[in-house]
């Protein structure tokens, strides 16, 4: 008897465990609360993948013999919480790819911030290489999907907390914590330390023959080491001390050492500007040392990687106005990051849905840096009450067009209009690319 497993999810990490579980031979069934997109419904019908859109068969979601639920759904959903109380196993999509992706080795890249920017670098270092490798997870095709179609020898993945929340044998080879800020509180019973907790989730199958990449300068994280020791090799990276294994910055100058490989590069001559950037590219430069990547290649890659769409992506100069699309800061920390590299006069557009966000922590970059606030959300008033009397103008607007024309009439030659939400997309948009998109687009039409 084939064994039954139901994917709860109909988006591209279920659909991408359904293909996989159908090439391994399991009885699949894919069930959705919602409709499915026409592109995965035509997949599963020509894999021949039984499915139910628009609700939930319960007799057969909790008879399954284990559960693969998608990452965006939280433990307080109902089928979750029934699950749950049958005792019926649930996994994440990764844990599939995990366990039928052979002798293929993984690098898994996590933390509240950089992590698509740090893991597509490393991948440009690994493909730079010549490394039979592949870019998964949050960031291209989810990670089932690749095993299932195209395995690789190598697979690059930026991991979420949400994906590592139902891991049980998951290990990466080399895991990658960038930074841990409070994120996603809405998840975690709004306790900081459950999201902490989840973030470390990456080490908790790894041996001393994996590797840890950590940003020792991050306390959360140091505080947990303390705390919690790990079982694998730990390469730090800092800007703020010098580390035997890992990597640092000092004087302008990155040093990288693993194993017997040292390199050494200034940072005028990274492809990626801004401090928090120097971050990223310290830790994919140091995940591509463990691969035993030759320094020329590291160098070169690091020399000519393209940033990603939607993270500090320059769309155009209209008049003398600079516009930027930093479309997928769905966080505080991540406006943090793109105000700090703001050397312009800035309007600021904010907005969408608020994840329990302290805006209390761009106040000084606000009031040093920004000369007017572009809201862009149904509900605003947590903004207004933040920077009301601190800011000299901010405005409500309803979608990404009334803001760019709003910004661009606010802006003079020489300011930036900076996208740069602080909130997830669900409100007005489909998601963080469809707003930078509607964005972009509006620039275009000015």
């Amino acid at each position: 008897m084939n064994k039954r497993l139901v994917i709860l999810g109909g988006g591209e990490s279920g659909v991408g465990a359904a293909l996989l579980g159908k090439k391994e031979g399991y009885n699949i069934l894919l069930m959705d609360e919602g409709s499915l997109k026409d592109g995965y419904r035509k997949e599963l019908q020509q894999a021949e993948i039984d499915f139910v859109e628009n609700g939930i068969d319960e007799d057969k979601l909790l008879t399954a013999d284990e559960v693969v639920k998608s990452p965006g759904i939280p433990e307080k959903n109902e089928w979750v919480k029934k699950l749950r109380k049958k005792n019926v196993p649930i996994i994440s999509e990764i844990e599939l790819a995990f366990r039928h992706k052979g002798k293929s080795k993984i690098i898994a890249i996590t933390g509240s911030n950089g992590k698509s920017t740090t893991t597509a670098l490393t991948f440009h270092i690994c493909q730079t290489a010549g490394l039979n490798c592949a870019l998964v997870g949050n960031i291209g095709y989810s990670f089932a999907r690749q095993v299932a179609e195209d395995p690789k020898e190598l697979y690059v993945a930026e991991i979420s907390s949400f994906q590592l929340d139902d891991i049980k044998e998951f290990r990466p080879n080399v895991a990658v914590l960038l930074n841990i800020t409070e994120d996603h509180l809405d998840r975690y019973e709004y306790k900081f330390e459950n999201y902490v907790a989840s973030k470390f989730r990456i080490t908790m199958n790894q041996t001393s023959d994996d590797y840890f990449i950590y940003n020792v300068d991050d306390e959360v994280i140091t505080n947990y080491l303390k705390q919690k020791p790990i079982k694998s090799f730990q390469l730090p990276i800092s800007m703020k001390q010098k580390v035997a294994n890992g990597g640092y910055i000092q004087n302008d100058e990155m040093h990288i050492q693993v194993k017997e490989e040292q390199t050494q590069m200034s940072i005028y001559d990274f492809a990626l500007k801004g401090k928090h950037n120097q971050y990223n590219t310290m830790a994919a430069s140091v995940a591509g040392a463990t691969m035993d990547i030759r320094k020329e290649k590291i160098r070169e890659a690091v020399e000519t990687f393209e940033n990603l769409e939607h993270r500090m992506e320059m769309v155009a100069a209209v008049r003398g106005v600079d516009f930027i699309n930093d479309s997928k800061a769905t966080n505080v920390n991540s406006t943090w990051f793109a105000l700090e590299s703001m050397t312009k006069p800035t309007v600021l557009i904010l907005g969408g849905i608020d994840k329990g966000n302290d805006y209390s922590l761009l106040e000084e970059l606000v009031q040093e840096k920004v000369k007017a606030i572009v809201c862009m959300g149904i509900d605003n008033s947590k903004i207004h009450a933040a920077f009301e009397g601190k800011i000299s103008t901010i405005v409500d607007t309803a979608s990404a067009e009334e803001a760019v024309d709003f910004a661009y009439r606010l802006a003079t030659v020489g300011d930036v209009v900076l996208l740069s939400p602080a909130c997830a997309s669900f409100d007005l948009f489909k998601n963080y690319e469809d707003r930078g998109k509607q964005f972009k687009e509006a620039v275009r039409n000015l």
